[in-house]
């Protein structure tokens, strides 16, 4: 991956349709801005049970958004990440509506992971009860199939996204033609998603068990000879993310959005310079993508809290929501948790520039400690543009995660970008895609809890972040050369692109 800053976001929430997002990032209001684009998913179709994630044909282009030749040109200016859902497909699916009427003479039969294939002498109740999900309930949705006869079958998420045995030879060569499709067409980069639950075993957790790490290295492994690099998306524990990141090319740093938040709620950085010291260096960073908040990151371990603490305190985790729900006036609450639909036991549903109560020095310091911060940065649509809840597509649908998901017009993009926090969030992006220092070697200034700094060095380059939290003021210093700083002025009465000579 280039050193440069990415997007991620919907196709149809930000441009339509796929020319239109290649006009836009290619010869538009945003063009230049952005190394890469992770394009959430664009299969067909994009208006299922869950946005997308779960398809019905995950190697065909959702008609509505345009075509692979539409995603190859677009791949001719921009480096393009894609999703490949590794858990599940739709139930609408062909692979799965044949499954169910023609049973084992169906080419299919194996590719979907039953109760019965995991448990082939019934399950214990201390068995269903190890097993990890991430909303409540069990992940278990019986299906009758058209002989009249009913089955159980695996279901993570919800009823409508059917588990796949991606250790049976169906389902091995089904993930394989998603690969060999992606790299036909111009993709570079792919995110494993829901990867953490692939692999399951009786009694056990069925959540990043060591079997799981094998699944992740194999088919890393087949993507990587198709020219192919690997992102793994998951949310947990964060000594597994530190795990994880040494068997794969990239993972999220999904510590870093609820970390930033408590620094500045609380005015004190010292768990935030913690984490800065045991992250692994192959992370992606983000403040917000078109999940929630996430929250698991930095708790303790829900297999076992009392003996693997989590980066922050239970009385610590529960002041950053109660925070998010205060600074967004109660908005988040209502659509996080039992309070909408597609529940998560993990995130906190809000964008992050509510998440801060629309303060845009905050906001920005947030940015530039995401930019500072080694990794590459991922900037999602609705944060590019400083977007606020849609309380209206939270009504209309009842997901909490749409309150973060906006439908964008192309006049709703161009009068965004008049905003002066998002036309200073633009000068934060060219400086970090631009300036030598971040090619060279970072150092985390020992502070003050009440402060934090961040050096880039390389050679006669440099690029310092102060955060100075008792006043909420914060500055990056930069070399421009002729002895010349750029300072980039981020306080409580100003948030501006600034030049001096020192």
């Amino acid at each position: 991956m280039k050193n440069q800053v990415q997007l991620i976001t919907y196709v149809d929430r930000l441009a339509g349709t796929l020319p239109g997002l290649q006009e836009l990032l290619l010869s538009g209001s945003l063009r230049g801005l952005f190394a890469a684009v992770h394009l959430l998913p664009f299969f067909h179709p994009i208006d299922g049970a869950d946005a997308g994630f779960d398809p019905i044909d995950h190697t065909a282009v959702d008609a509505r958004l345009g075509s692979w030749e539409d995603v190859r040109a677009l791949g001719t200016g921009i480096d393009i990440m894609a999703d490949v859902i590794v858990n599940h497909i739709s139930r609408r699916s062909g692979p799965f509506q044949d499954y169910l009427a023609r049973d084992a003479q169906s080419p299919h039969d194996g590719m979907f992971l039953t109760f019965e294939r995991v448990f082939p002498q019934g399950a214990s109740e201390s068995e269903l009860l190890a097993i990890y999900r991430p909303r409540p309930g069990l992940p278990f949705t019986a299906v009758t199939l058209q002989d009249g006869r009913r089955r159980i079958f695996w279901t993570t998420f919800t009823a409508e996204q059917m588990d796949i045995d991606v250790t049976h030879p169906r389902g091995i060569e089904y993930l394989d033609d998603i690969l060999r499709t992606f790299s036909d067409n111009g993709i570079r980069i792919i995110r494993l998603d829901a990867v953490g639950y692939a692999i399951k075993q009786a009694g056990k957790s069925c959540f990043m068990m060591p079997g799981t790490f094998e699944f992740i290295r194999d088919f890393s492994a087949r993507a990587q000879r198709l020219g192919l690099q690997v992102l793994v998306e998951i949310h947990s524990y964060f000594r597994r993310q530190v795990e994880i990141a040494q068997h794969v090319d990239w993972v999220y740093d999904f510590a870093l959005p609820p970390l930033v938040l408590h620094t500045l709620f609380n005015g004190n950085s010292r768990r935030l310079q913690d984490w800065l010291g045991l992250r692994p260096p192959n992370c992606l960073t983000v403040l917000d993508t078109h999940d929630g908040i996430g929250i698991i990151d930095i708790g303790a371990d829900p297999e076992a809290p009392g003996s693997r603490p989590g980066l922050v305190s239970p009385e610590e985790l529960a002041g950053i929501v109660e925070r998010i729900h205060a600074n967004s006036q109660g908005q988040s609450a209502r659509a996080t948790g039992a309070a909408a639909d597609n529940l998560d036991l993990y995130q906190v549903n809000c964008t992050f520039y509510d998440a801060l109560g629309r303060k845009d020095a905050a906001y920005l310091t947030a940015r530039a400690i995401q930019f500072f911060v080694p990794g590459i940065p991922q900037v999602y649509y609705v944060g590019l543009l400083a977007g606020c809840n849609d309380m209206e597509l939270l009504a209309r649908t009842g997901v909490g995660r749409d309150i973060n998901r906006h439908y964008y017009t192309g006049a709703q993009v161009e009068e965004a970008l008049t905003q002066p926090v998002v036309q200073s969030l633009l000068e934060l992006i060219r400086l970090r895609n631009t300036h030598p220092a971040f090619a060279g070697e970072f150092r985390l200034v020992q502070s003050p809890d009440d402060e934090l700094e961040m050096h880039w060095v390389n050679g006669a380059q440099f690029a310092r972040l102060r955060v100075f939290l008792a006043t909420s003021d914060s500055r990056i210093e930069y070399s421009r050369g002729n002895a010349e700083v750029g300072v980039f002025q981020m306080g409580r009465a100003a948030a501006r692109l600034t030049r001096a000579a020192l």
